[in-house]
């Protein structure tokens, strides 16, 4: 069989047909708009690969572009100030790609019209000089066979299609260390597309759920104990008719519906690295928990993906080793303050950075703590402290000179020492994400308290369903109070994108 051979000019380029920039004056107009724009491009990237699959003819190579919105402002004046989010601050354009607008439709609905009614300006709707690449045209957990690519064995995939471009996939806005272009529109979102694309296809690989299923709510645990007891909890509530919650999502995007038992033939044949469990509601209300597993590393990992969904708060709730000789097994600790030493975001958030503790969130932890454990006021110092926690990427900590990590940690008044704590909280700043720790002291390696397997098994059994429920009250709480009460001016910089 004789190879396809072609020569391609740079510029020789199928794309759809040119559209035309279009104003709109309504939110849910325009996000209809970009989600047709959307689904005509990457539909026609499908198309055209499905196409060359069976074995039509090269002609050109094939682009379709990200949809964008923009909207220009002409005025210094200041908007609704009590809000964090929602306006800009000075004369300009402002602009950001869209993806996934089905997905992201609440979202984009909220942001694009807090921008009309605060700056009384239209949205406009245009095609980006972005592409898609052709990864990113199928979607998260798209399967594709290795038959339809045969007719494709002998030319090399990006010489036709666009396909992933690390140099354009980045954190910089985030990060606050994006250059403003004199002349250039500015940044209207905190990602743009490609980075959120990037991020989706993770979610997928690690958590093996599909990002439409993660909750506004986030729970991150270090042990699978209160996986165990999420899903026991979940599944009866489901039985039972959901109290509220519409659906429990497993690994593998295995649903229960609310009123339905769990198919217990249906399980996921192997667990992902951070398999991720979602107790849904109307309007990604419900919650959502992840097993992280142990380090800063998987910390940093799953929050870097979750962020792109643009959650409304995530929580830590898992062990710690208790470094006061007060403390006793079991007790809890409320970090209101971190120290950093698990250095995995030392390139994109300095050591020197204050990670704050927010008001919001401490007080919903604090009265869930109350309300689960019976204990009120003074009386709450019985099992819970607050205070320091100290994260660190060593988990064998201890056998080093004493001399080091033991002074740093007294020095720094830490009560509580783990290795994702800190990494959380500092990706929640970072991202401006709302967060919050919850730990329970299962060891006290400072004091020779460690646990002997027995009493391992006994403490998870009678400390895991409290300390869980607590988290569960906590987050219940938070979905209770006005969003914007929750996007705190604490986690916001100097130059901010408009939308959240």
């Amino acid at each position: 069989m004789s190879k396809r051979i072609f020569s391609l000019s740079p510029l020789s380029f199928i794309s759809p047909s040119p559209y035309e920039p279009r104003l709109f004056d309504d939110p849910t107009e325009a996000v209809d708009e970009l989600t047709r724009l959307y689904e005509r491009n990457t539909t026609f990237l499908m198309q055209a690969f499905d196409a060359l699959g069976k074995g039509a003819a090269v002609t050109g190579r094939y682009r379709a572009c990200y949809p964008q919105v923009s909207i220009e402002s002409t005025s210094f004046g200041h908007a609704d100030s009590r809000l964090s989010y929602g306006h800009v601050t000075s004369p300009g354009i402002y602009t950001t790609t869209i993806t996934r607008p089905k997905l992201f439709r609440h979202y984009l609905k909220e942001q694009l019209g807090l921008l009309m009614r605060n700056h009384n300006v239209p949205i406009t709707v245009s095609e980006s000089t972005t592409p898609i690449p052709l990864h990113f045209a199928f979607g998260e957990g798209a399967h594709v066979e290795a038959s339809a690519t045969a007719g494709l064995a002998d030319v090399p995939l990006r010489d036709l299609f666009d396909t992933p471009d690390l140099n354009n996939t980045d954190d910089l806005i985030a990060n606050g260390e994006y250059d403003q272009v004199v002349g250039e529109p500015a940044p209207l979102a905190p990602f743009t597309a490609q980075r959120i694309d990037y991020s989706l296809a993770r979610l997928s690989h690690y958590t093996a759920t599909s990002a439409n299923h993660f909750q506004n709510f986030v729970l991150f645990t270090n042990y699978q104990f209160y996986i165990d007891e999420f899903t026991a909890w979940a599944r009866e509530l489901m039985a039972n008719g959901g109290e509220g919650y519409d659906a429990f999502v497993e690994p593998g995007n295995i649903v229960t519906h609310a009123g339905t038992p769990r198919d217990e033939a249906n399980v996921v044949g192997r667990l992902p690295q951070m398999p991720a469990y979602h107790l849904k509601k109307k309007g990604h209300a419900g919650i959502t928990l992840v097993n992280i597993g142990v380090g800063p590393s998987n910390a940093k990992t799953i929050t870097d993906h979750i962020a792109v969904l643009r959650p409304h708060a995530w929580l830590m709730v898992g062990h710690c080793a208790g470094l006061r000789n007060s403390q006793r097994l079991g007790d809890y600790v409320l970090a209101h303050a971190y120290v950093r030493e698990d250095h995995v975001l030392d390139d994109d958030l300095p050591v020197w950075v204050p990670i704050p503790a927010l008001a919001e969130v401490q007080q919903a932890l604090e009265d869930a703590v109350e309300e689960i454990t019976g204990y009120e006021g003074f009386e709450l110092k019985r099992i819970m402290r607050t205070g320091t926690v100290a994260t660190i990427d060593n988990r064998n900590w201890e056998l080093r000179d004493q001399r080091g990590p033991v002074k740093r940690l007294s020095q720094s008044r830490a009560i509580a020492l783990d290795m994702e704590s800190a990494t959380i909280a500092a990706n929640g700043f970072r991202f401006r994400v709302p967060y919050g720790t919850l730990l329970c002291v299962s060891d006290k390696p400072l004091h020779g308290e460690l646990k002997l397997p027995g009493m391992a098994t006994a403490f998870y059994r009678t400390q895991v369903s409290q300390h869980l429920q607590i988290g569960i009250r906590a987050v219940q709480k938070l979905a209770a109070m006005p969003v914007e009460r929750l996007h705190s001016r604490k986690l916001r910089s100097f130059y901010e994108t408009a939308f959240q």
